[in-house]
């Protein structure tokens, strides 16, 4: 039985973040086939995993190659997602895409959740092979459960007829938070909700400016608890995920395996997975997002919860972790060695 040691030295910095999001699932995976877990440099692991770019996961790399032992290291990040995201995040987007190379020629093997991220991550030449996985989603906590979503409604004063939207993320003009308040005031008859958390000191100055002026049917409840969203996905009419550029996006997943009617902005990262009509509905323009909404809102648009839900079913954590036993198994055995070189094996940038 392979014993997995996920590096947990800076998860505490993005606990509330999809990446965060993204270590629990793959403990979870793991555990749930029966693989060993631990979170320490003791017992002595058969494979180290790295979810973060922080300088300690760096050294953590290291350390691991130095004791012979594979890192598997998550592709979570690229330049394209940091941009757009935090202040000066686009002044240093390129220097952000130099050290992401630096810590990822650490790895053996860089798993990244879509063929699209895969693709990124090779155009970056990176000395170590890129494997798409998908980050999967807990498909047993997160069904539809209609107690769950009398729940929300409840919480949220909402009566039957009315409809509630929602959307999921950090405060960030990438994520699309922008466009979801431009939709919310052309649609001052729909409830508008965005769930989550950044703090104020990271958030551009149009972003903080745009959400105090935003419409009285949107309202900004904060970072919501696992089960508190479930209620949420659980409870509205449909998802609107505006974003405008994802490795895969988790909350997405969540959302389809709640069988919450799923809206998202036509980008490359859904091309292959995901069918506008088919198991979600796509719009590459706000036009698009919002012609597109109100035929869900009203019913003329046809169900495809079923098929979304199937799309999360397919990323289930068992299917996950059988998936990370047979990526295990091909590893070869590392000895002892000296840790990789800092360079690069071709220009990075």
């Amino acid at each position: 039985m392979f014993r997995v040691h996920i590096y947990t030295g800076s998860l505490a910095l993005v606990g509330k973040s999809g990446v965060g999001q993204a270590a629990r699932h793959q403990q979870k995976a793991l555990e749930r086939t029966g693989v060993s877990v631990v979170t320490d440099w003791q017992p002595r692991a058969d494979v180290t995993h790295i979810n973060t770019v922080l300088p300690c996961s760096f050294w953590a790399a290291r350390r691991a190659r130095r004791e012979g032992i594979p890192v598997i290291w998550y592709g979570h990040s690229t330049e394209a997602d940091f941009r757009h995201s935090f202040v000066g995040s686009d002044l240093l987007a390129p220097l952000f895409k130099r050290w992401l190379c630096l810590c990822y020629n650490q790895a053996d093997l860089i798993l990244t959740p879509t063929p699209y991220a895969a693709a990124i991550l090779d155009s970056y030449h990176l000395r170590p092979p890129v494997q798409p996985l998908s980050n999967g989603v807990d498909t047993d906590f997160f069904a539809p459960d209609p107690a769950r979503r009398a729940a929300f409604r409840k919480a949220y004063g909402l009566k039957d007829a009315d409809k509630a939207v929602i959307s999921v993320g950090h405060f960030m003009e990438r994520k699309g938070i922008l466009d979801f308040i431009r939709l919310a005031r052309r649609m001052p008859q729909v409830r508008f909700f965005w769930f989550g958390y950044t703090d104020p000191a990271l958030v551009p100055r149009k972003i903080r400016k745009a959400m105090a002026n935003a419409p009285d049917n949107l309202q900004f409840p904060g970072f919501l608890s696992q089960d508190k969203l479930r209620d949420a996905y659980c409870g509205a009419d449909a998802f609107l995920f505006c974003s405008h550029e994802e490795t895969e996006g988790i909350v997405v997943l969540e959302a389809l395996a709640c069988g919450t009617p799923t809206l998202l902005r036509d980008i490359p990262v859904y091309d292959g997975w995901l069918a506008d009509g088919v198991n979600v509905y796509k719009g590459r323009t706000n036009e698009d997002l919002q012609a597109k909404l109100a035929g869900l809102l009203s019913g003329a648009l046809p169900d495809v919860t079923a098929a979304g839900r199937k799309v999360a079913q397919e990323r289930s954590l068992p299917a996950i972790g059988r998936a990370l036993q047979q990526i295990y198994a091909a590893l070869p055995a590392r000895p002892r060695c000296l840790p990789a070189p800092l360079g690069f094996r071709r220009s990075a940038v």
